[in-house]
């Protein structure tokens, strides 16, 4: 434990010492148990590896000025784990056996909870899979939702720095009535190959178009879009995007400030007319967006004078966080102190 530089941590896994696990069986979840094993032992034919019965989320917690770990709206990532489930047509988790759940892997490893001002935080990641075995394209009857958690810094190795986006053509992350706006593991598959590419060609992510009519801005893989300018906030409105529950934090943020929120359609020709731009979401939170590069039409769109974020994203994020760690206010009632 006395060796981690919990300031140098990159976002990625991280080993602790126990995660927390429950069985759905015979219509109904088991008692919560508790595991030291980094595996689980599953069918060969179980529906999660051969019909991508399998759903995930992705929250923090956080580690105050005041010594205490705070959740962050963890009741809205269960509502999105149900709305998953119903998805893809899998056993819903109650809400009491995912809050009991994730309290007790956090309570478990707690010497993992990075300390207050490192920037780092405690990534807990609940997966629900389906487990039953089933060889004909069908539902599972029985089911596993687990718990596991580990320490982790930035999701873009920048940090909060502007980062470069490869706006891509060739690919789509999600379908117009597809499973895009649910936290499916398949959405994250679709977006592999042209994430790698962005990547080698020296991007931080793909920004994807939405793929009916490759007219509009749909969302990065990892993160939700958003725009700034004549203090408004634009983000895009998309059956086919995740909804981000920090983007729905930061619109919040906005409207406290004096801002208008706009969710709407974004035409790639406004990209231009932006102040300031960013990528959103548990894993970044905000990231602001140096430059995006459209690949197919070898435009390039700047922001970030200076290699500096601009001051609305600076101000949220600085003011986000502050709520995390407890240093400021919560007036909306978001964060949760595990006792």
């Amino acid at each position: 434990m006395e060796n981690i530089e919990w300031g140098k941590l990159p976002f990625g896994y991280f080993k602790t010492d126990y995660n927390v696990r429950c069985y759905w069986r015979d219509g109904k979840w088991g008692e919560l148990e508790i595991s030291s094993s980094e595996h689980i032992n599953i069918h060969i034919a179980a529906t999660c590896l051969h019909y991508g019965q399998e759903a995930f989320e992705g929250m923090k917690a956080f580690r105050g000025k005041d010594g205490k770990i705070r959740l962050f709206r963890w009741e809205e990532n269960w509502k999105r784990m149900k709305r998953s489930a119903e998805g893809i047509v899998m056993a819903e988790v109650t809400k009491d056996v995912f809050y009991n759940a994730i309290v007790k892997a956090v309570k478990l490893n707690e010497k993992y909870v990075p300390p207050y001002g490192t920037g780092a935080s405690l990534y807990i990641r609940p997966l629900l899979i389906g487990t039953g075995a089933e060889v004909g394209v069908k539902p599972a009857k029985e089911y596993m939702f687990m718990v596991f958690v580990g320490p982790v810094g930035p999701y873009f190795k920048e940090g909060f720095n502007p980062v470069s986006l490869q706006l891509v053509y060739d690919y789509d992350r999600a379908a117009p009535q597809g499973t895009g706006h649910i936290k499916v593991g398949g959405n994250y598959a679709a977006s592999l190959r042209a994430g790698l590419r962005a990547k080698d060609e020296g991007h931080a992510s793909a920004l994807f178009l939405e793929a009916k009519e490759k007219k509009y801005i749909d969302e990065a893989g990892p993160a939700n879009f958003f725009g700034i300018k004549n203090n408004t906030y634009i983000t895009p409105e998309s059956r086919s995007i995740l909804p981000s529950i920090t983007n729905m934090s930061i619109q919040q943020l906005c409207k406290d400030m004096g801002m208008d929120v706009e969710k709407r359609n974004i035409p790639v020709e406004e990209l231009e007319s932006f102040e300031e731009v960013g990528a959103c979401g548990t894993a970044a939170i905000i990231s602001p967006v140096g430059k995006i590069v459209d690949r197919d039409n070898k435009k390039v769109y700047e922001y970030c004078k200076d290699g500096v974020a601009g001051p609305i994203s600076t101000k949220l994020y600085v003011t986000l966080r502050a709520i995390q760690e407890g240093e400021e206010e919560d007036s909306h009632g978001w964060t949760e102190v595990i006792e």
